[in-house]
């Protein structure tokens, strides 16, 4: 680890005045073989805090800006925004304005990618605006800037005045050939088994977002013990940074908290809010009504002109909510609904509810249901990506997830998806992309839809459920099938801890863990875990994980009893595939010229036609006489001749020297004039006219031109018809069989 220059005479260090700091300070730190470069003072300087992050030729500041004055909000006022610029690729937008637009999917995910981690660090009583912006300036096509972010982010938030106390760091652990790898590059992500980006503090872990492929819960443990100790590094190099700074942190007053008045409520209100929590007893919407009837009550029973007295009572009234939920959890051992810990919710699943979709699936868990749809398209439907690092990408499984206000009711309008409904989706969508089948054996795009219908709990799982049935029903040839299943764990004083299957309500809002884990019978696909606290264990992962593996296989079976594999067939609406392989130099005649020749037979017959550079031609039709059509069209244009194979051609031009044969649309070959009979052709007219239909044998292929002869078939057939008199005309001759006495049977 490596630092710049101090402070000369006269320089100060104070952020917190909003004062110029002396360019550059900068630390180093070496991940993954590459040095990771923390730099401040030289660009951004108005901003709280502003910190380069270099690694590699990828360079993106990170600002972290807080407003001078709180609000009224009651919640953290935190926006992260993530932007990728094309110019640090050197690549210019595509579209109309030439400008970066809204943000991108992408992005939106590596907003949340910092947020998450940074969020819960922050005061819970912090009511300042805060903003977190992270622009990727540089770019190479070598190290992936997301979790350079997350760094760079936490680190101008800790290396600020902002009241962010806790340096945090993230790193990739990706697993090659077996080994763990720090930070693995673009191109190796492709081929790693495991994709896991954590994001930690000195002391723990607080942030998991992995897809695999079908990896044990022991190797996910092992990944997370190697990148915690890649991101103490990095913390120590923020550590050093923030020393050579050392600024004054704004400080925040917790929110106003009265003892006597918890006290009483305690005291008198325990019991009727211990019956209102329970959701054995009371259903989600029922047990919810009764829980804000009590609050609503106390509130009224004080005087409208003491406001204070009414925030006051109000916040007892939600810390005296959770306490309960705690002892119940950690001391009673009871969770709300009375379900054991490692007890899943009924479940019940549904395949081929909608009759003109290509594959459906209803999947309900509890209080929560998806309603899950496949649909099958072409090529032409997959969705073209505008990434940094590559051109004309295009994804062919796109994974949709909706949440309408009605699944939670609540009324609300209805806009398009936000950042959390953009994550679910993406969670689910991880889960389940390793468990395609390949493009070359199941050409098909594919769009799954999840609607949630009811909410409560764990929705982005039962979406992995319920897609993975859908694909299923639709035909669609998974490795396997997929569940997903959401945990919990809330850790207490003296080392108590409790960890709980199938999260619901109060246990996701007030536990201090909640992960959701999909997979096969085989192993985890995709894993995803928020912590709120710092005392879990990694013996504590392991055992939750363990945990869940149980439940995953409980769920396989459930599923399993529904539909245990694809459908043989796919459905009657969806687009049937024909497919043959063309010569590659056969390709342009089949596009002609301006796409004229492959528009034509798609006009004439209802299909869409991809043809790969390849040669491989895949014909999808909603009709099988229009597939069949489209199919004998496209081997009409690309057929080749071959030496000493016939055909039926049509005679399309007649010259002195012979007439030149139609043997496919846009293939001819010359009959000569002494190849039209066994005799002598005086005038090629005599024998033929235009428009005739001719059997003709190739004779020779040279180059473009194509040698026919009529003669050659008459005689051949004038050969055969000669031999079959002589053979008849042999077997009429013979003598009649002699037959010896011996083998005349005795008479009875």
């Amino acid at each position: 680890m490596r630092k710049s220059r101090k402070a000369g005479p006269g320089e100060t260090k104070v952020m917190s005045e909003n004062k110029s700091i002396p360019a550059p300070y900068q630390v180093s730190v070496e991940v993954g073989g590459r040095a990771l470069i923390l730099e401040t003072g030289k660009i951004a300087k108005q901003a709280n805090g502003a910190i380069v992050a270099k690694y590699g030729d990828t360079v993106i500041l990170n600002t972290a800006v807080m407003a001078n004055k709180p609000n009224d909000r009651d919640f953290l006022p935190l926006t992260v925004d993530y932007r990728e610029y094309t110019y640090s690729a050197g690549k210019i937008p595509g579209g109309f304005f030439k400008r970066e637009g809204r943000p991108t999917e992408r992005e939106i995910l590596v907003s949340r990618l910092i947020d998450r981690p940074m969020r819960p660090l922050f005061p819970e009583s912090w009511r300042n605006e805060t903003q977190v912006n992270a622009m990727v300036l540089s770019a190479d096509s070598e190290n992936d800037p997301d979790v350079i972010a997350v760094t760079g982010a936490a680190a101008a938030a800790y290396c600020s005045d902002l009241p962010f106390p806790t340096p945090i760091a993230a790193v990739r652990v990706g697993l090659l050939n077996g080994q763990l790898v720090a930070n693995p590059t673009v191109a190796e992500q492709k081929t790693s088994a495991l994709n896991i980006v954590i994001a930690a503090s000195e002391e723990a872990i607080m942030m998991v977002e992995s897809g695999a492929l079908e990896v044990s819960e022991e190797t996910v443990v092992e990944a997370l013990e190697f990148g915690h100790a890649q991101i103490k590094k990095i913390i120590a190099a923020i550590k050093d940074l923030h020393a050579q700074l050392n600024p004054k942190k704004v400080e925040v007053a917790p929110f106003p908290f009265d003892d006597s008045i918890y006290a009483t409520l305690k005291k008198t209100t325990s019991a009727a809010l211990k019956d209102a929590l329970d959701t054995e007893k009371h259903p989600k919407k029922e047990s919810y009504a009764l829980v804000d009837a009590l609050k609503a009550k106390l509130v009224e029973a004080i005087p409208e002109e003491e406001e204070e007295k009414i925030t006051l009572t109000k916040r007892a009234y939600d810390r005296l909510k959770e306490e309960i939920f705690r002892d119940e959890i950690l001391n009673a051992r009871r969770r709300p609904d009375g379900r054991k810990f490692d007890q899943i919710r009924k479940i019940t699943c549904e395949t081929t509810l909608l009759p003109r979709v290509h594959g459906s699936a209803l999947f309900t868990r509890g209080e929560t249901q998806a309603l899950a749809t496949l649909t099958l398209g072409t090529k032409e439907d997959q969705q073209r990506l505008d990434l940094l690092f590559a051109q004309d990408t295009f994804k062919r499984f796109m994974l949709h997830y909706n949440f309408p206000p009605f699944s939670v009711g609540e009324v609300k309008p209805v806009r398009g998806p936000g950042r959390r409904e953009i994550g679910h989706g993406a969670l689910a969508e991880r889960a389940l992309q390793s468990l395609l089948p390949p493009e070359t054996e199941f050409p098909y795009a594919m769009r799954l839809v999840s609607d949630i219908l009811e909410s409560n709990g764990s929705s982005s799982m039962a979406t992995v459920c319920g897609g993975s049935l859908a694909m299923m029903d639709a035909g669609v040839p998974l490795k396997s099938p997929c569940a997903g299943i959401a945990m919990g764990l809330v850790v207490g004083d003296g080392g108590k801890y409790s960890i709980l299957t199938d999260i619901a309500g109060a246990e996701d809002h007030y536990g201090d863990m909640d992960f959701k884990v999909a997979g096969t019978r085989s192993g985890i696909t995709a894993l995803q875990m928020d912590i709120k606290v710092t005392g879990i264990s990694i013996p504590m992962m392991r055992e939750a994980l363990a945990q869940a593996k149980k439940a995953r296989l409980q769920i396989l079976d459930i599923m399993d009893a529904t539909l245990s594999e694809p459908r043989a067939a796919i459905s009657a609406y969806a687009p049937r595939l024909f497919k043959l392989s063309i010569p590659t130099d056969k390709i342009r005649d089949l596009i002609g010229p301006g796409g004229k020749k492959i528009k034509s037979i798609i006009e004439q017959t209802g299909v869409k036609i991809d043809v790969h550079e390849d040669g491989t031609v895949h014909i999808f039709a909603t009709s099988g006489s229009g597939g069949d059509a489209a199919l004998q069209m496209v081997r009409d244009v690309t057929a080749s001749a071959e030496i000493g194979k016939t055909y039926l051609g049509k005679v399309v031009r007649l010259a002195e020297f012979g007439a030149f044969v139609e043997l496919f649309p846009g293939t001819d070959g010359l009959l000569h004039i002494s190849e039209i009979a066994e005799h002598r052709v005086r005038d090629v007219r005599d024998e033929l006219k235009l428009g005739d239909q001719v059997m003709v044998k190739v004779l020779a292929i040279e180059g473009n031109k194509v040698r026919l002869s009529r003669k050659a078939l008459i005689k051949e057939a004038r050969d055969k018809a000669q031999k079959s008199k002589e053979a008849a005309a042999g077997a009429a001759s013979s003598p009649a069989a002699e037959v010896h006495p011996a083998d005349v049977p005795p008479a009875e």
